[in-house]
């Protein structure tokens, strides 16, 4: 038996058509992009047809497109680059509580540094309350930062309605968006948001690459610093070949959208449905139908979280326990805990992520992997429990 991929969520395979798109870039045309011969001025040009597609994508203009190393840096940049550039106004960060580690390590950095951090409640479903972000503004608040959807439970947030709170009170709101750009429809206008940050290689395009919107008018400070690359907001050659695939890969996800993900919400709800029904004892996390199209985030009592991953992969399912950023980490996922969950339930959690390429026999056999391995981890503990 081959390996069933379920852990979408932390990385994709790259889509063929998107590999033909950068091959030139990789091959041919590896002109440095800043240099001023006929060979760098190819590369500028598709650097910057690359800017107009993405921009066209998300319902930005090309010129609020910056082009970075993916997810992290994109954080790191809006989080800080943001507060160095407010400074001057207060040095108030309001950071939702089930952020992505790139956006609260960020934040906890300038923490480190003198900031004040306030971290948004979430209730038991993962959800931020629009109007506890407006409770939490001070007039020295220099950004609110909310995810479009959590990467380990998969809720989406009502983001357009905290956007209304925070340009009600001039404060930018910064959004990353890396586990939604590809499977749900993003227009930055609609969301309301001032920054938002995605990454290729959550949606079948290159690892390395990411981009990040920066709405016109707001202020920011780089990150990385040296040449003018990005108009003097990245520095650093770019990625030409990374960049195309990006831009190719998001406008095929954006383009066969309608198609594929009818197909994964059904998944989806066949995977949950199977475990909760052939497992005793567990618990679907997230937003029950406000959530990721492909994620199904689960937690079984009596469980080790750890030991159900190994066991699983033995088996032939590669899954996981929640953030790939996180995995070498022994604590609770902080997630789980800020919506309230125990923390001896939190370590017996798993995450499923679907893709384009997985298929109801997958799904099947996945139920009855996971069922059965939890049965023998279970039967092992009470062995255990007894001996003792």
């Amino acid at each position: 038996m081959g390996t069933i991929y379920m852990d979408h969520a932390a990385t994709t395979p790259l889509d063929a058509r998107v590999l033909e798109a950068m091959r030139p870039w990789l091959e041919e045309w590896y002109g440095n992009p800043s240099s001023p011969y006929a060979a760098a001025r190819r590369a500028r040009a598709a650097i910057d047809e690359a800017r107009e597609r993405v921009a066209g994508l998300i319902g930005a203009r090309p010129s609020e497109i910056y082009f970075t190393s993916g997810g992290t840096e994109g954080d790191n940049l809006a989080v800080k680059g943001i507060a160095w550039a407010r400074e001057a106004n207060g040095r108030h960060l309001v950071v939702s509580a089930i952020e992505h580690q790139a956006v609260l390590e960020a934040a906890r950095f300038l923490e480190r540094r003198g900031w004040e951090l306030t971290l948004l409640p979430v209730d038991g479903n993962g959800l931020v309350d629009p109007d506890a972000v407006g409770r939490a503004l001070r007039p020295d608040t220099a950004l609110v930062a909310v995810m479009h959807a959590n990467n380990e439970v998969g809720t989406v947030q009502p983001i357009a309605d905290i956007a209304a709170v925070t340009r009600s009170r001039g404060v930018p709101l910064v959004v990353d968006a890396v586990q939604t750009a590809g499977l749900m429809p993003i227009d930055v206008d609609a969301l309301g948001c001032d920054v938002l940050v995605i990454s290729a290689h959550k949606f079948y395009g290159p690892k390395g690459t990411g981009a990040v919107y920066v709405r016109r008018g707001t202020p920011i400070e780089p990150l990385l610093h040296g040449g003018g690359q990005e108009r003097g907001l990245r520095a650093g050659t770019e990625s030409v070949a990374g960049i195309v695939g990006l831009a190719r890969a998001l406008e095929l996800a954006c383009a066969e959208m309608d198609q594929v993900v009818p197909g994964l919400i059904r998944l989806r709800d066949q995977l949950a449905a199977g475990i909760l029904e052939r497992v005793p004892d567990a618990r679907l996390n997230g937003h029950p139908t406000q959530r990721l199209p492909n994620n199904v985030h689960v937690s079984f009592a009596g469980v080790d979280g750890e030991s159900l991953l190994l066991n699983l992969d033995l088996a032939g399912l590669a899954a996981s326990s929640g953030s790939a950023c996180t995995s070498g980490s022994l604590s609770p996922s902080h997630v789980l805990l800020a919506m309230g969950m125990s923390r001896e339930l939190a370590r017996g959690s798993l995450r499923l992520t679907l893709g384009k390429a997985n298929t109801e026999a997958e799904v099947r056999q996945a139920v009855e992997l996971i069922a059965a391995t939890v049965e023998r981890l279970r039967k092992k503990a009470r062995s255990t429990a007894r001996m003792l």
